[in-house]
């Protein structure tokens, strides 16, 4: 599914108007029609019930306006307060306001501390409470009156709708502008905003409902399409075509560099994760020493012995090996449990650069490239990258924080220097590839958050890059069923304890049912109301 950025959606309602000759007046009725409709679909509120509408000077709070006016025909009681002076008004929400004052509706002007002080006790009194004092254009701290009333709401134990997002949240960055309305429920109108899927906006938006308001798909067609969210039928083309007579030596080869002493379950998961993704083979590249290890763990993979170091991790002298084992393979996965041993980070880095087949790349394989992530510039286009977000800051020399504070310019800005596909773990995976397209992944829970998860992660995207798929495709199917497989186990077990090599067991089954284009589980809601009859 398209997701927007402020810009993009600004610039196709201006389209609809100005090159269409829809009026923007139109399109606002068209929106507080459908929020309204969506509003008493999932409260189902009683009749005179008390509906409270605070409202901004811009379209947002136009929008509101035309909400009020249909709330009331449906028999309830509605009061709107308008956090300006009604002179500031202007446009198409002025015309809405204009029509509420003459029919008479309950509206108070509201521009300063002194009015809302005489004003506030109306969120005790009313029942429900709908947010539509800022929109998607904020791009500064709300501060003063806006932010008190903000605050005041969010302490005001009501359900709160917001209309297109809540008050004080960044659409591009899903950041909190100083302070923003936690939402039971987000109407947002034509596509969903980026801002509402990442973190921390997605914790704010509550249940999240998009509706169209009428604009022709000859205008969001007309613009490119940078932001996707993953869904499941992204991916039947590739799990429903398997031929009949496929046999192991046509569906991928994957070489795993993985594993030193301490670390071969690291080594087993990815391998196994892998398989489960179906390529047809796995050869494991381990330590000499550890190799009679998983010989035992791994008994559905290949095994092969390398040089290594005291440590028992992988050393300089299995270079050229290597490169004779990557002969016949279609892909490689490298860098979990590898350890940080300075010379085993060092063949990492030899081999990233000089690599001829596409690669995943995650743990300690990160670590060995944040020292020096030039190797990449060798391989371009041909590297997924899989770092959390400790790892990323590594990468790009910046803290942890900033990584989060904006997590998809972070994933953006790397992939694009350096030429490879990054995928961001974290709630809402961002995977960034290298010519600017962005997706978000929709599933996965805190049952993720468990040592092994990454690795299984690994080779399920090691997996399918065997199988020949794109870089980008091989990491939105793996960060999907990965978080999918997550889901369908928390149904029956809850979000703690669960095992990375549990996810193994129900990935299969899982990507059978993406095959033939159904679901496995009850329908996340976003995916529902996401697709929504507009």
């Amino acid at each position: 599914m398209r997701l927007v950025n402020a810009s993009e959606m600004q610039e196709m309602d201006r389209l609809t108007i100005e090159e269409i000759g829809i009026p923007g007046v139109v399109l606002m009725e068209n929106a507080a029609r459908g929020a309204v409709r969506v509003f008493l679909a999932h409260f189902a509120p009683p009749l005179n019930s008390r509906v409270l509408l605070l409202c901004g000077r811009g379209n947002n709070g136009g929008d509101g306006y035309g909400m009020a006016r249909y709330l009331s025909e449906s028999g309830l009681k509605v009061t709107v307060l308008v956090l300006a002076e009604f002179q500031k008004i202007t446009g198409d929400a002025l015309v809405n306001l204009e029509i509420l004052r003459r029919i008479g509706l309950d509206i108070q002007e509201v521009p300063a501390e002194e009015q809302w002080k005489k004003q506030r006790r109306l969120l005790k009194d009313c029942d429900f409470i709908i947010d539509g004092l800022l929109g998607t254009g904020l791009n500064s701290t709300v501060r003063g009156l806006y932010a008190r009333v903000i605050e005041e709401v969010n302490r005001a134990n009501k359900p709160v709708t917001a209309i297109d997002i809540p008050s004080g949240l960044n659409a591009d960055t899903g950041q909190v502008m100083g302070v923003a309305v936690q939402a039971d429920l987000t109407i947002t109108f034509g596509f969903p905003k980026i801002g509402q899927l990442v973190f921390p906006g997605a914790g704010l938006v509550g249940r999240l409902v998009r509706i169209g308001i009428g604009i022709p798909d000859t205008v969001t067609e007309s613009l490119p399409s940078r932001y996707h969210l993953i869904e499941a039928g992204d991916f039947h083309d590739l799990f429903g075509s398997m031929k009949q007579d496929m046999h192991k030596g046509n569906r991928g080869h994957l070489l795993v560099l993985a594993g030193s002493t301490g670390k071969t379950g690291a080594a087993t998961l990815t391998c196994l994760g892998a398989l489960r993704a179906g390529a047809g083979l796995v050869t494991l590249g381990i330590p000499r020493s550890l190799n009679p290890i998983l010989e035992n763990k791994l008994t559905e993979a290949m095994t092969y012995p390398l040089p290594e170091t005291a440590e028992s991790s992988l050393s300089l002298e299995a270079e050229k090996e290597i490169f004779n084992l990557m002969k016949g393979k279609t892909a490689v996965a490298i860098g979990p449990g590898l350890s940080t041993h300075s010379e085993t980070s060092l063949l990492v880095r030899r081999l990233v650069a000089n690599c001829p087949l596409p690669m995943v790349i995650d743990a300690d394989g990160l670590n060995a490239l944040s020292s020096d992530p030039s190797a990449l510039a060798k391989c371009r286009g041909r590297a997924i990258l899989t770092p959390h977000p400790g790892e990323m800051a590594r990468l790009a020399g910046i803290s942890n924080s900033e990584v989060q504070a904006d997590r998809i310019g972070t994933a953006e800005a790397f992939a694009q220097k350096h030429g490879c596909c990054l995928v961001l773990k974290g709630a809402r995976t961002v995977i960034a590839e290298p010519e600017g397209q962005i997706h978000i992944n929709p599933t996965g829970n805190p049952a993720l958050s468990s040592g092994g998860s990454g690795d299984v992660l690994t080779g399920l995207i090691g997996g399918f890059l065997a199988r020949g798929w794109p870089p980008a495709k091989a990491s939105a199917a793996g960060v999907y069923l990965h978080g999918l497989a997550a889901d369908l186990l928390s149904e029956e077990m809850g979000q703690s304890g669960i095992l990375a090599g549990e996810l193994l067991d129900v990935i299969p089954g899982l990507a059978s049912y993406l095959a033939r284009a159904e679901w496995p589980l009850k329908q996340p809601p976003m995916e529902k109301d996401l697709h929504q009859p507009l």
